[in-house]
Parts: C-alpha cells; sequence; structure tokens
C-alpha cells in the first residue's frame, strides 16, 4: 500500500467459515445404506481437500444453537474458495445442512514495527518517492519480510491440529467518541505492540490465526484460536480485555467455539454415536 499511516501486510491461504445447522433427526430416519453411500462420498472429497497442497480443511463440533457444524476451508488462491464450495454443496450430504453463516478472509501478518523500519529506510534512499523504482523498492522489501524468522512459516500453516477451536470476527472502533484510524501511526503500532504481548505470554498454549476481511465480509478481521484446553480461550480473550487496543478500540461479533475432529470421524459426528476424536497422528502441515 505504501502509505506513511497503513501497515503493511503480508497475505497467505484464503479461508473460507461455514457455518451449518445439520438436520439430524431428518438424517437418522434414512436407511443406514443411504448413510454411509452420503458419509463415503462426503469423506473423500474432504480427504481430497485435506491431502492438497493447494487446500487444507478442517471440521468442528460446534457447542451452543449459533450452528451445529464448522468448515473451515483454506485455499492457496481466491477462485479455490468458490471451487470447495461448490463442491462441497453438490454433495448429498448438504441435503440435511442449512447454511447459517460464514466469513470469508484471507490470512494476515501484519508489519506495524517492519513498516515503519521499510519507511525509515526508503526515506534515505536515492530515488524519487513513488517513482516506479522506489514502489518497486519498496515492494521488495515487504516481500523479504515473509523470509524473516519472525513470519516464516506462518503465511501457509495448515489448521493447526488441536482440540478445541474458537472463531470470532472483530473490528477497530471508528466511531464518534473514538476512532482507531484517526490515531497516529505510532500510537497504534505502540497499542498493538503492547496488545501482542499478552498473546505471546500464552505461547505454546494456544495457536492464534489472524485474517484479514476488509472488503471481503462483514467485519475487518476474523480470529482463529486453537487449543488443547478450552479454558485458554477464556482466560487470553478476558486478559486482553483489559488491553487498551481491546478495552477502548476493540469491537466483537458472535463467538463459535467447539470441538475438531477428523475427517475419517465424520461418521460418528452424523450418526451421533460419541462426540468425534481428532486423530492427532494428522499432520499440522505438509
Amino acid at each position: 500500500m505504501r502509505h506513511p499511516n497503513v501497515p503493511e501486510s503480508l497475505e497467505g491461504w484464503w479461508i473460507l467459515h461455514r457455518f451449518f445447522n445439520f438436520e439430524r433427526i431428518l438424517w437418522d430416519r434414512l436407511p443406514e445404506i443411504d448413510r454411509t453411500e452420503m458419509i463415503n462420498e462426503a469423506v473423500a472429497t474432504l480427504e481430497g481437500f485435506k491431502n492438497s497442497e493447494e487446500f487444507d480443511v478442517g471440521l468442528a463440533q460446534l457447542v451452543g444453537h449459533k450452528a451445529d457444524l464448522m468448515l473451515t476451508h483454506y485455499s492457496k488462491d481466491f477462485e479455490g474458495l468458490a471451487q470447495v464450495q461448490m463442491v462441497f454443496d453438490k454433495l448429498q450430504l448438504s441435503e440435511f445442512l442449512v447454511p447459517s453463516a460464514s466469513y470469508v478472509s484471507v490470512l494476515e501478518l501484519g508489519m506495524y514495527d517492519a513498516t515503519a523500519k521499510i519507511h525509515a529506510a526508503m526515506a534515505e534512499s536515492e530515488f524519487k518517492p513513488h517513482s516506479p523504482e522506489w514502489n518497486a523498492a519498496f515492494d521488495n522489501m515487504v516481500q523479504e519480510q515473509a523470509k524473516s524468522p519472525h513470519f516464516g512459516g506462518r503465511l501457509w500453516a495448515r489448521i493447526p491440529q488441536r482440540r478445541f477451536v474458537c472463531f470470532y470476527p472483530m473490528d477497530k472502533k471508528r466511531g464518534e467518541t473514538v476512532n482507531w484510524y484517526e490515531l497516529p501511526y505510532e500510537e497504534r503500532a505502540r497499542l498493538m505492540l503492547d496488545h501482542g504481548k499478552i498473546g505471546r505470554t500464552y505461547h505454546g498454549q494456544v495457536t492464534q490465526v489472524i485474517s484479514g476481511s476488509i472488503g471481503f465480509d462483514e467485519y475487518e478481521w476474523g480470529v482463529d484460536l486453537y487449543s488443547d484446553d478450552p479454558l485458554v480461550f477464556k482466560k487470553l480473550i478476558y486478559e486482553m480485555r483489559f488491553d487498551e487496543a481491546s478495552s477502548k478500540y476493540g469491537h466483537f461479533g458472535d463467538f463459535f467455539s467447539g470441538v475438531q475432529f477428523s475427517i475419517d470421524q465424520l461418521a460418528t459426528y452424523l450418526n451421533g454415536t460419541a462426540v468425534p476424536k481428532l486423530n492427532v497422528l494428522e499432520p499440522a502441515s505438509r
């Protein structure tokens, strides 16, 4: 973007969250042979995405009334999200899944500190600001950040294979009383640095995936939290409520929380014989 007041970002996976209500009573009335056929078709399709270099997919049984099932789709490009949505909707199983919500975003790594340093370096360059040469040099410095230890490996990490998941969208307030986007760059950078310090105290306990949704959905960001202990979600989010970036400028949408499970556990979920398991032997990355 190259604007001194706008933090640059690096983008990775395109992400589509889909939320469904499951017609369990109607499903239970089907003959077992029909249920088995639909399960086999769905498992084969989902495993095709899971085992692809271009896609990834996650399943979660949600707790509460807002939805029963959450599908998280990753794609290397935006068109891929359209493809996986179309393919999944053609499954026989989709007759028993009623869409309740969705969210479109792209995995995003914010660069407040790095952006300031890049602008400082470019101010000392020999190029005329915003000339083709200046733009090319600026863009190259941004993309070089993808190779840094801080960002490396996070842009294309697979969906974390942890038992519990929490998803919520959020905005930064821009109302009459406070407006995040009217703050000076340095102040926003300071607030985000302090905000990030809280998250780092939970290192190892939670895996966080931030995705940008400006121009794609109702809110500005989507947040996925993954952990092996659901109480971590409460503790982390509650502690962040006392952080100024959240307490003064944060605005949150609905929260969805549930239990991740493996594709080979789809029959267990659909037939309601037990809470489906997450196969911890599944690789977290390829």
